[in-house]
C-alpha cells in the first residue's frame, strides 16, 4: 500500500515541477524496437519502403526484413516503365540509393531525359521537387550520366515566383494559399538546383533565398520547455500537414540548402529547439511519424548550420539514503559522442522559489562511461524538488561555430530521503483535559483500542523533519475514520512548521457521522514524492457512543457493493447424494422373474390344449395380408409391454397402446369377417 501511495505522490510532484525545466533524451533502444515492429512486414509502396529502409539505416539496425529481392524488382519495373511519372521515379531512385539494385546506364540515361523534360514542363512545386530530386539521386548513384542543368537561374526564378513575403511557399501559381511544408520542399528543391547547375548561380538570387529562410524562422513557434516547431494550416489534396511533418520538411530544406550555401544566420537556440521538439515526442506510434522523427534528427546530426548537443540525466531522482551521485550525459541527437567539453552546475532552484544559489561547480568527467559526475550535492540541498541549471562549455573554440549548446539547460531533479516521524501521539480529550493518551510508532505496527462519546475529542499529533533536521511538509497528511458499516470520513491534518496535529470534536461531527455509533477504524496517511518512507498506517480503532439520530436526520449514503463479492468466485456447492435403498437378495429377484413368466407359459400351454393350428389361415393375398397385420399388431402389443417394463412410463405406454389398439380393431375386423364368410360358405356347401 505504501508503494502505491508513493507512485501517486510522485505523479503529483512531477506535474507541479517548473514547466520551463524539461529532460530530453537522445535516440535510444526504444526507437530501434519500435522501428523493428512498425516496419516488420512487406512494404506496400516504394515510398513506404524508403521510409522503412531509411529508418533502419539511420538507427543502425542490422536485423531487418529480407525484402531486397522483391523491392529491387519493383524498383527496376518502375524505372523501366514508360508510364511511371516523376514521383514514382523519384521514390524508386531513393530506394535504389539504399539497396543498390542493378540499374543499367541506358535506363538511367533515359530517366535523366525524362526528368529534364519534366523540369521544363513543370507547373507546380511538386513537379520541380520530384524532378530535381530525381536528378540529384541519379548524380549520387552514377557518375557516368550527365545530370547538369543548363538554365539553373531560370529554374530558380520559376521556383522563387511561388514564394510569399512571410517565407512560406505556394504549391502552384493557381493556388493562393501558402504553406510551411511547401517552403521546406522549396528549399530542398533549390539546393538541388544549385548542386546540378552547369554554371555558377546568381549570388543575388541566393542572398534573397537566404532572407526567405530567415523570414520563415521568424514565424517559428515555441513551447515552454524550449522546443521550437513549425505549424501548417494549409490543406491540400494530400490533407493537413501537422507540426511534425511541416517541421521535418523545413529542417530537411534548411540542412540541404546549408550544404550548398554558407553563412546561414539561424540562431543556435532555434536549432537546438528543433532537436528538442523531435526528441520531446518520445517514441511515435506509427511508421510515418517515426520516419519523420528519425530522418529529421539524422539531418540535424549532420548539418553545416549548427549540430545540436543534448544534455540529459540518466536518473533525475537522487536518494540521500543511498548517497546517489548526480550524473550528466552530453551527446548528439542520435546518441553519438560529443566533442571535448565540460559541464558546469551553475544554479540550483528550489521548486516554487525564484531564489537560486550561484555555484559554477564543474562536474568530473569519466571518459570510460562518457558521463559527467557531481561527486556531492551542493550544500543546502535537502530532500525536495529542485531545478538544476547546467551549462556546456566546449573545449575547442572552433567547435562553438559547429555545435549548438543552447546556453543554460534547466533540468528537474528530485532529491529523496527518509523523513523522521517523532512525538507521534493520539489522545482522547474531555474538554481540554487529557482522558487517555498513547504513543504511536510511525511508520510501524499500532493497535489502538480507544473509546469516546459525543462530548469528547480525538487528538492526533506528530513531528516531521528531513534528514538535515529541517521542517518537512508532505503533499498528503490525512486521517481517515471508517465505520463498521463502511461509511468513511477523511480529514486533512493541519501543520505549523514541523508540528502536525488534528483534533476531532465529536459533538460538532455527529451529523457528519450520521449519528452512527459503533467501532471506527483509524488510518493515518502521510506521503510525498521525495519521502522514501511514505506510509498508510492503520492505527487501531475507537468505539464511539453517539446520540440517537433525530427523525428527519440525514441518512448515511448507500455503500458501493464490492465488485469482487458480486462477480468473484462463489463458495463451492457440496452435493449430498441419497443413500441407495437396500435391495432384496438376488435369489428373490430371480424367483419373482420366474413368477412373471408363468402366465406366458400358461398361455402357450393353453394354446396347445385348444389344438391351435394354421389350417384356417387365409390363402388369398388380401385376407392373408390383414391376417399377418393382425398377428403383427398382437406382437407389437406384447413388445410394448416389454418396453414398458424396461424403460417407458405409463402415459407413453397408454398413448402407444391406443394407436396400436385402433389398428388391431381395423385389421382384426377384416380378418374375422373373412373367416366368418369362409365358414358360412363351407356350411352351405
Amino acid at each position: 500500500m505504501s508503494r502505491k501511495l508513493g507512485i501517486i505522490v510522485v505523479l503529483l510532484a512531477v506535474a507541479s515541477i517548473c514547466e520551463s525545466a524539461a529532460i530530453f533524451h537522445p535516440i535510444s533502444e526504444s526507437h530501434r524496437s519500435a522501428a523493428s515492429e512498425l516496419f516488420s512486414g512487406s512494404f506496400s509502396s516504394l515510398e513506404e519502403a524508403y521510409e522503412g529502409l531509411r529508418t533502419f539505416e539511420v538507427l543502425g539496425i542490422e536485423k531487418k526484413p529480407d525484402v531486397k529481392d522483391h523491392t529491387c524488382k519493383s524498383v527496376v519495373d518502375t524505372l523501366s516503365s514508360v508510364s511511371s511519372n516523376s514521383r514514382d521515379l523519384y521514390h524508386a531512385l531513393r530506394v535504389n540509393g539504399i539497396l543498390k539494385c542493378r540499374i543499367s546506364k541506358e535506363d538511367l540515361t533515359g530517366i535523366v531525359l525524362r526528368f529534364k523534360g519534366a523540369v521544363k514542363d513543370a507547373a507546380s512545386l511538386l513537379d520541380y521537387y520530384h524532378s530535381i530530386g530525381g536528378l540529384l539521386l541519379v548524380k549520387d548513384q552514377s557518375s557516368e550520366v550527365d545530370v547538369h542543368l543548363e538554365n539553373a537561374d531560370g529554374i530558380l526564378r520559376s521556383i522563387k515566383a511561388l514564394s510569399q513575403s512571410d517565407g512560406r511557399w505556394r504549391y502552384s501559381s493557381n493556388n493562393p494559399e501558402s504553406s510551411t511544408y511547401a517552403a521546406g520542399l522549396a528549399f530542398e528543391t533549390i539546393s538541388g538546383v544549385i548542386s546540378l547547375a552547369a554554371s555558377a548561380v546568381d549570388e543575388n538570387l541566393i542572398g534573397t533565398l537566404k532572407k526567405d529562410i530567415v523570414k520563415l524562422f521568424d514565424s517559428i513557434e515555441k513551447y515552454d520547455d524550449g522546443s521550437y516547431y513549425f505549424d501548417d494550416k494549409h490543406i491540400d489534396a494530400s490533407g493537413h500537414q501537422g507540426p511534425l511533418s511541416a517541421t521535418s520538411a523545413v529542417v530537411r530544406g534548411l540542412t540541404a540548402f546549408a550544404s550548398t550555401s554558407e553563412s546561414l544566420n539561424i540562431p543556435e537556440d532555434k536549432i537546438l529547439g528543433l532537436a528538442r521538439f523531435f526528441l520531446g515526442i518520445g517514441v511515435p506510434g506509427n511508421s510515418k511519424d517515426l520516419f519523420y522523427q528519425i530522418d529529421t534528427l539524422s539531418h540535424l546530426e549532420n548539418n553545416r548550420v549548427s549540430v545540436p548537443l543534448i544534455l540529459s540525466l540518466p536518473a533525475t531522482v537522487l536518494s540521500l539514503t543511498t548517497k546517489d551521485k548526480l550524473k550528466v550525459k552530453v551527446s548528439t541527437v542520435l546518441g553519438s559522442t560529443a566533442p571535448p567539453l565540460s559541464v558546469k552546475l551553475m544554479q540550483v532552484f528550489s521548486s516554487g522559489s525564484r531564489d537560486a544559489s550561484v555555484l559554477k561547480q564543474e562536474l568530473h568527467f569519466d571518459p570510460k562511461e562518457a558521463v559527467h559526475t557531481l561527486d556531492a550535492l551542493p550544500e543546502g540541498v535537502d530532500i525536495g524538488e529542485y531545478v538544476f541549471a547546467f551549462e556546456i562549455v566546449l573545449s575547442d573554440p572552433e567547435h562553438k561555430r559547429k555545435f549548438a549548446t543552447g546556453g543554460r539547460t534547466k533540468v528537474p531533479v528530485h532529491v529523496t530521503g527518509v523523513v523522521k516521524v517523532e512525538n507521534a501521539k493520539v489522545a482522547v480529550l474531555e474538554g481540554d483535559i487529557v482522558e487517555s493518551e498513547k504513543k504511536l510508532d510511525l511508520p510501524g505496527k499500532n493497535d489502538l483500542a480507544l473509546s469516546a462519546n459525543h462530548l469528547q475529542k480525538l487528538h492526533v499529533s506528530f513531528l516531521l523533519t528531513t534528514p538535515f533536521g529541517k521542517p518537512f511538509k508532505p503533499h498528503q497528511a490525512l486521517l481517515k475514520l471508517r465505520h463498521e458499516s463502511g461509511v468513511e470520513h477523511i480529514f486533512v491534518v493541519g501543520n505549523s512548521g514541523t508540528h502536525f496535529e488534528i483534533t476531532l470534536d465529536f459533538l460538532s461531527l455527529v451529523e457528519k457521522f450520521y449519528y452512527l455509533s459503533g467501532q471506527y477504524d483509524i488510518e493515518l496517511t502521510v506521503g510525498d514524492a521525495v519521502m522514501e518512507n511514505s506510509f498508510l498506517q492503520p492505527l487501531g480503532s475507537i468505539e464511539l457512543d453517539l446520540p440517537k439520530a433525530p427523525e428527519k436526520s440525514t441518512q448515511p449514503p448507500p455503500q458501493a457493493v464490492n465488485p469482487y463479492l458480486r462477480y468473484g468466485p462463489k463458495p463451492e456447492i457440496a452435493h449430498i447424494f441419497r443413500v441407495p435403498e437396500k435391495l432384496p437378495p438376488q435369489e428373490v429377484s430371480f424367483a419373482f422373474l420366474g413368477l412373471v413368466l408363468v402366465p406366458f407359459l400358461a398361455f402357450l400351454v393353453g394354446l396347445l390344449r385348444l389344438g391351435v393350428n394354421l389350417k384356417n389361415f387365409p390363402t388369398s393375398a388380401i385376407p392373408a395380408t390383414f391376417a399377418i397385420l393382425f398377428h403383427g399388431g398382437i406382437a407389437a402389443v406384447l413388445i410394448l409391454y416389454v418396453f414398458f417394463w424396461l424403460k417407458l412410463d405409463l402415459f407413453t405406454t397408454l398413448k402407444t397402446l391406443g394407436v396400436i389398439g385402433i389398428f388391431l380393431m381395423f385389421v382384426g375386423h377384416r380378418t374375422l369377417s373373412h373367416l366368418a364368410s369362409a365358414s358360412a360358405k363351407l356350411k352351405s356347401a
